[in-house]
């Protein structure tokens, strides 16, 4: 090569941080030479007539060249000129002054570091070419379309993202095809709104104007993603724009839709849901096959249905056996308000790269209305620049965008699919756009903000401005805008689809689809056999419990399952942790996944359970459940990050994407579920009543007290009971090992999918009487009351009715108190609450007159409030119903040890019938 052509590679402009820019230069050249400057056409032309004994280089080899050559020059005068450090200001905060809010005339910023005099250069002493370079970077970095990447930590990531960002945004060229597709998604998206605001005035509906683009860059995403072989997407998104996606995009019949604003429902679920609540699910077809898009069903708790959704990926992904998360994954649309503040979203986020929850990357696409509610102020909104800017504890690329160019929504789309496929990881597109109506349209905007909505009212829609630029471009007529707008709004008033030619026929999904039809039996009492025979149950055993050579158990451990195999043979009897395990290793032989997550939840918080085994010596992790047989079903467990709401979430999505996984997850103590009470509000307890959307989650839920305080006593049973009706979920309260292994065989057994939950131990899981026998495990069954067998019913005056440990001091003060005329009678299942196997039991003891309701917890707390008419009904002829327990308190439980023995006492022996001083 030439001195003159290495002193053009030893400057800035041709460093290897400009690749991009080299190749879209060279590309010009090849196509239209003329257009570039004479400065470039001679150096593209010596490059070629330099390279040594070649007649004819390839595009290819050209732009080898320029990486080669470009990283040799890195080390030289390059790394010195200042012009690199400005070069290097743009990609870091060009997005600072970029062009991305429709409602600003200009960058309100001023960016020091973006200007020539900051690093003391003169403008006016600087060569075409570098001139040129800043004007790309401007072009590439403060336009419509921008992005953060450079606060990532990979550098793999970033020299990809650099590329692909500067070749993308330098040359935002549409073909023909890909203009008119975004031209009938504006019209559509523009369209619908204006027919359902003329229709049905005043209804809420949750408009897309003023982000109407989402439509394009969805769109873009969906069939960009099946291209490079993507099956299955699952959608979150709250309300903004949720009607214009089901129309639109998935093909919602837009009779179905206009019946909802009619109120006119044919879902038969038991309350049904407001129209901008309702999920749906299509089949659309693409040039690279059928795409299986899903919209989850979500409340108005914003964000809450992210973490469902991207559960319901995990098991999708599983079902298929897509070992390498690259078939399915999820696209989650956030309101620019609840992506900044609400917690869930760090929570969610904070899961993506965790092995137990990871499901190869989610696209966010944030609605940024920039107002939030009623917020126009940025600073009371959140503490950062951007509502985007929690995403990069994530170590992920952020795109802003204009919401008014659907061209850079396109590119920006895609660029999004491309790195999300590459790197499987998350990824964020900020939509910068505003809202044209209200909050709702029932809502006065401008009487908090006047002068924005002043603005807004005078600003052109999306559609106008796409169109007059199409126009400008003669690419397009108006009167043909205007027929393809008139074709739209003829479709709506027929009420038939308006996307059909996007929509695949019927398809057949039963080899990856979950099937439900087994499990929608509605009657909990249906005969269920949960028994094995005792071979079985000793081989499964033994198979959980056998140790690989040479691996080396902590002590404690190794003591642990020295029991479990003495407990196998009979010799010692059962535990808890013995019986839940097992449990679990039986549903796997029969072909049942299980699924186990939570805090510690490998060990156990109260170190019962030890599924998951640490070699002391070299830390290797053994998982015995996962061999238990050749043939049998996945076993996970997962020690989750310390999260409720999240985690809970992605498991009710895993659940009720996969019926036949015992889906749990564990409390690490039961009033922690207090952070998830959303997910259990909105989706485990009312989700079949408001979707038909079925779960088989079991929430397992550690209860008891101790004298550990009001945080680590009490699971809060009183709120699970409060949400009790219709037979929407299980509450349980297992006092044995027995119970519990039967208790969670029924609900992988039995043909009915129910949310569970489960107030499990803490001080019963090896307490001396709280044992089981081989016996009960194989002959067994899960007995909803556990009757007294130790007493003569004819001599019974006095019945206890109890829920869990209370039982045990009850029965010892019985025993020290030689009360043989005392019965105690354990209700197991709290919910449905099984009011004829009760009554039938209190009719066997017809001299006991007086019935007592004794628990541990508060009065105004536990099961008393919610289950006394359940009791009440139960009693025989001349039966009288008294409380016996602890008095109406605030805190669930005192702080103060002996406080707490003194209650405790007191409340054992008031159901005992002895007087004693009140505490």
């Amino acid at each position: 090569m030439s001195n003159e052509m290495q002193s053009l590679w030893n400057s800035s402009w041709l460093d290897s941080g400009n690749q991009s820019y080299l190749d879209c230069q060279y590309e010009e050249f090849l196509k239209n030479p003329e257009t570039l400057s004479m400065e470039w056409r001679d150096y593209f032309s010596q490059l070629i007539a330099d390279a040594p004994g070649v007649a004819d280089i390839s595009h290819a080899a050209i732009k080898e060249l320029f990486k080669s050559l470009s990283y040799q020059a890195r080390s030289t005068a390059a790394k010195n000129n200042p012009l690199e450090k400005v070069l290097f200001a743009y990609r870091l905060l060009g997005h600072q002054i970029s062009n991305i809010n429709p409602l600003a005339s200009a960058p309100v910023r001023l960016v020091p570091e973006l200007e020539l005099s900051y690093y003391g250069i003169d403008a006016t002493k600087l060569d075409i070419a570098d001139k040129q370079q800043i004007a790309v970077m401007q072009k590439i970095y403060c336009g419509t379309a921008t992005a953060e990447y450079m606060h990532i930590t990979d550098s793999a990531e970033r020299s990809w993202l650099q590329e692909n960002i500067e070749t993308t945004f330098n040359s935002l060229v549409l073909t023909s095809e890909e203009k008119k597709r975004v031209l009938e998604l504006i019209i559509a998206a523009d369209g619908l709104e204006k027919y359902l605001g003329a229709k049905y005035p005043g209804a809420k509906r949750f408009g897309l104007e003023g982000c109407d683009s989402l439509i394009v860059g969805l769109d873009k995403i969906l069939f960009a993603s099946s291209k490079q072989g993507v099956k299955e997407i699952v959608i979150a998104m709250a309300h903004r724009g949720r009607l214009n996606v089901l129309v639109n995009l998935l093909g919602k019949v837009p009779r179905e839709l206009f019946d909802q604003f009619e109120d006119k429902h044919s879902e038969q679920v038991s309350s049904g849901d407001v129209k901008y609540h309702q999920g749906f699910a299509n089949d659309l077809q693409t040039p690279s096959g059928n795409l299986h898009v899903s919209l989850a069903f979500n409340p108005s708790h914003l964000e809450i249905v992210t973490p469902v959704a991207i559960g319901s990926v995990r098991a999708r992904q599983e079902r298929r056996n897509d070992v390498g998360r690259e078939q399915v994954f999820c696209i989650a649309i956030h309101g620019d308000a609840a992506f900044a503040g609400q917690g869930v979203v760090m929570e969610t986020l904070n899961m993506a790269g965790t092995r137990g929850f990871n499901t190869g990357g989610t696209i966010h696409i944030i609605i940024n209305n920039q107002i939030g509610f009623t917020i126009s102020n940025p600073k009371d909104a959140r503490s950062t620049m951007y509502c985007s800017d929690l995403g990069k504890m994530l170590s992920v690329p952020i795109f802003h965008v204009n919401a008014d160019d659907p061209e850079a929504v396109l590119a920006v789309a895609s660029l999004a699919v491309a790195y999300k496929l590459q790197f499987k990881k998350d990824v964020i597109i900020d939509l910068v756009g505003y809202r044209r109506m209200g909050h709702n349209e029932a809502d006065e905007p401008a009487a908090t903000q006047p002068l924005m909505y002043k603005q807004i009212r005078l600003h052109p829609t999306v559609k106008e401005i796409y169109t007059k630029k199409l126009i400008t471009e003669n690419f397009i007529t108006q009167q043909a805008v205007d027929t393809l707008a008139a074709n739209y709004r003829e479709a709506l008033d027929k009420r038939e689809k308006a996307v059909v030619k996007f929509l695949a026929d019927e398809v057949d999904r039963s080899d990856v689809a979950a099937d439900w039809s087994p499990y929608g039996a509605r009657d909990w009492r249906i005969p269920t056999s949960t028994q094995l025979s005792l071979s079985t149950i000793q081989s499964l055993a033994t198979a959980r419990d056998s140790v690989p050579a040479s691996f080396v158990l902590h002590p404690r451990v190794q003591k642990i399952v020295e029991d479990r195999i003495k407990m196998t043979q009979g010799e010692i009897a059962i535990d808890w942790g013995y019986a839940e395990t097992l449990a679990y290793a039986t549903l796997l032989n029969e072909n049942y996944g299980v699924r186990l997550s939570g805090q510690d939840c490998g060990r156990g918080t109260f170190f019962h359970r030890h599924v998951e085994w640490h070699d002391q010596n070299n830390g290797e992790v053994y998982v015995s459940l996962t061999n238990i047989s050749d043939k049998q079903a996945q076993f996970s467990i997962v020690d989750s990050l310390l999260s409720e709401v999240a985690v809970l979430g992605f498991e009710y999505g895993y659940s009720s994407g996969e019926p036949r996984t015992l889906t749990l997850w564990e409390a690490q103590f039961g009033d922690f579920a207090n952070g998830a009470q959303v997910v259990i509000d909105q989706f485990i307890s009312s989700g079949e009543q408001k979707w038909g959307r079925l779960s088989g989650l079991v929430m397992l839920l550690p209860h008891g007290y101790e004298g550990q305080g009001p945080e680590h006593s009490s699971a809060r049973l009183e709120r699970y009971l409060q949400l009790c009706a219709q037979h929407n979920i299980q509450v349980c309260m297992p006092s044995t090992p027995a119970q519990m292994y039967h208790l969670l065989r029924r609900q992988m057994l039995r043909p009915m999918r129910k949310p569970l939950i489960v107030i499990t131990p803490k001080s019963l899981l090896r307490h001396k009487s709280a044992v089981s026998s081989l016996t009960e495990l194989a002959d067994g069954m899960f007995h909803v009351l556990v009757t007294d067998a130790s007493v003569t019913s004819e001599n019974v005056t006095r019945i206890i009715l109890c829920s869990g440990k209370i039982y045990y001091e009850l029965d010892a003060a019985r025993i020290k108190l030689q009360k043989n005329t005392i019965a105690v009678i354990r209700v197991e299942q709290l919910y449905p609450f099984p009011e004829q196997e009760l009554s039938a039991e209190l009719k066997k003891y017809a001299n006991a007159k007086e019935i007592v309701w004794c628990q541990e917890e508060p009065k105004n707390q536990g099961a008393w409030y919610s289950t006394q008419h359940h009791l009440q009904a139960s009693l025989a002829a001349g039966q009288q119903l008294i409380y016996a327990g602890r008095g109406d308190s605030a805190a669930p439980a005192v702080g103060y040890f002996h406080l707490h023995e003194q209650q405790q006492e007191f409340l054992v022996q008031e159901a005992m019938g002895e007087a004693m001083a009140k505490i």
